[in-house]
């Protein structure tokens, strides 16, 4: 018997792909509470599917303790050989999926652009205070998990320990609700997974040659837009920038919404017009 994975796709059409990776990510996504989003997506036309990855959503593993940000890299990447077809393929990532869907593209020929809401790399002290509960103590705490020995890294912790969901939302109400979500927030993450995503290595920015789309939040109250322009500004492929008005880290407010899904038309049209990678 094998993991399974639930892949949710929606309306497709000829015109493009756009698969979003944020279902997933550490901090407590999947693609359940991403749905009324991505289906406004999917209302302009665009072939959307999301993936919620092991731990988070209704994916089953059969190994949680053994689960680690690599998986999710290998996973998605090889989900991108197997579902890509003659469209342009567009990754989006909500976020620490950002940073997924940016890896995944750099080491994926499908994968015409990427948009995400932040870009938070983890080698990054300045990420690293921002990222946990903990403030500048996950800064050296994020080098020690590296002594974790093999058993204890399969232990298991409440998400909700580690991050700081009271900054989610600009809705304190959705702020909990995400907190205690059994799919999201309020699932039990490995010690061995968030010890492997602080000290993961991206592909340096110097290296990648798919565009990025930073769609950021103007109300982000938990990683501010200045974290995820510094590695933007790294990236050597074409890079953009767009500001979700009054959206928190979860964005769902007006007229920011209506603002991703604009930008995420827009990029999917202009590369609509190029074709799909060569």
């Amino acid at each position: 018997m094998k993991d399974r994975l639930l892949l949710i796709p929606c309306a497709r059409d000829d015109r493009g792909l756009c698969g979003v990776s944020r279902s997933g990510t550490p901090c407590g996504g999947h693609s359940g509470a991403l749905w009324p989003i991505t289906s406004l997506l999917a209302a302009q036309g665009l072939d959307v599917a999301a993936v919620d990855l092991p731990l988070y959503g209704r994916t089953l593993s059969l190994d949680p303790g053994a689960v680690r940000y690599q998986t999710w890299v290998r996973l998605l990447v090889d989900l991108l050989d197997a579902e890509h077809d003659d469209r342009p393929l567009i990754l989006l990532g909500a976020s620490m999926g950002g940073m997924l869907a940016y890896e995944a593209a750099a080491r994926s020929p499908h994968v015409a652009a990427v948009g995400a809401t932040s870009l938070l790399d983890p080698q990054d002290w300045r990420v690293r205070a921002r990222l946990t509960r903990f403030g500048p103590l996950a800064v050296a705490g994020a080098q020690l998990t590296r002594l974790i020995p093999g058993g204890a890294a399969q232990m298991r912790v409440p998400m909700r320990a580690v991050a700081d969901f009271a900054k989610m939302s600009r809705d304190p109400d959705l702020a909990e609700l995400c907190a205690s979500d059994p799919l999201g927030g309020g699932a039990r993450i490995p010690v061995g997974f968030l010890s492997s995503f602080l000290n993961y290595d991206h592909v340096p920015g110097a290296e990648m040659t798919t565009p990025v789309t930073l769609l950021h939040p103007t109300h982000d109250a938990w990683t501010p837009v200045q974290l995820s322009m510094r590695f933007l500004l790294r990236i050597a492929a074409p890079t953009e920038a767009v500001m979700l008005r009054r959206c928190g880290h979860f964005p769902i407010e007006e007229p920011g919404v209506s603002d991703l899904v604009a930008a995420v038309v827009r990029l999917a049209g202009r590369h609509i017009e190029t074709g799909p990678p060569a």
